[in-house]
């Protein structure tokens, strides 16, 4: 084959490849963080947490259908260089993935906080698959997050815009302008510190949960209980840490503790859900060798 023709389909091919990669990444990601059990409030491999329409089973088809959208954005972000264009063309991408989610959750809101911070930060990762250092990522995600989407409707109505409002909090967009605080000096570093203490994988991200649980203005703790309920989630998640995590028998009791009181709450920490989701993501990028997949040169 001549020798320009296949350089041709080789870059072609670059952008896709490592937009798959990174899709696999993302779903991965939200699967391992609804399977991660016991988490208190939330949905995992046990039950339904406080939830009374949510399963480990409808998570997992959610996580499953936004692959696709996933993996659009991602490509977006490895060809599309004007900031304003991709910033425009992802929200279009992520609003057509939460219509997709509603559909294959007969209108359940699963995860409509994650299309928006693995959007932005697997976009973000595309955008440079040679620089996946969690802090360059989300650096180059709070760009893309503070530029405005002409095409996004002003108001939702959803809960977590709604408690942003009523309450004075950032909410997960908050989270991403300022370069996701609560999953790069939060959770990544409780994550790697348990590892680095010998603590066995599903416990340290349980205790990188607690972390973000522990100081996370969660948009879904307002909505559904208040300020009374977010103070509960906070200084419930730091006694169990407090207390050596679910490692310990002492924290393993505050954790139940914790659990029962967020049931009768009925209230359930899903912004740090998603925060842990996106930890893990961003974790695994350095690991992933997605270098291997893009061009020579950085793309932009």
């Amino acid at each position: 084959m001549d020798k320009t023709l296949l350089k041709r389909i080789e870059s072609r091919a670059q952008p896709h490849a490592l937009a798959t990669a990174l899709a696999d990444l993302v779903q991965g990601s939200l699967i391992d963080e609804v399977t991660l059990s016991p988490k208190p409030g939330l949905v995992d491999v046990r039950g339904r947490g406080a939830h009374h329409d949510l399963g480990w089973a409808l998570m997992v088809r959610s996580a499953q259908t936004l692959r696709p959208s996933f993996e659009a954005m991602a490509k977006a972000g490895a060809l599309i260089a004007e900031p304003m264009r991709l910033r425009e063309q992802i929200g279009r991408l992520g609003r057509l993935g939460e219509q997709a989610m509603l559909t294959a959750t007969g209108g359940i809101n699963t995860h409509r906080g994650a299309i928006w911070a693995l959007g932005l930060l697997v976009t973000a990762a595309a955008q440079a698959p040679r620089a996946l250092a969690a802090t360059h990522v989300a650096r180059r995600a709070a760009v893309l997050a503070n530029l405005p989407d002409r095409f996004a409707p002003g108001m939702t109505g959803h809960k977590g815009e709604r408690a942003c409002l009523d309450y004075g909090v950032g909410g997960a967009r908050g989270q991403a302008c300022a370069g996701f605080p609560h999953v790069v000096k939060v959770a990544l570093p409780a994550l790697r510190q348990a590892r680095a203490a010998g603590i066995r994988e599903d416990a340290a991200r349980i205790d990188a949960l607690l972390a973000v649980m522990a100081s996370l203005d969660d948009t879904c703790v307002l909505a559904r209980g208040g300020p009374d309920a977010l103070r509960a989630v906070q200084t419930g998640a730091a006694a169990v840490r407090a207390e050596g995590g679910v490692v310990t028998p002492k924290g393993r009791r505050a954790l139940a503790r914790l659990e029962a009181d967020l049931l009768a709450r009925h209230v359930s920490p899903g912004g740090a859900a998603d925060m842990l989701a996106a930890a893990l993501f961003l974790d695994r990028l350095p690991r992933a060798r997605l270098h291997a997949l893009s061009d020579d040169a950085p793309l932009h």
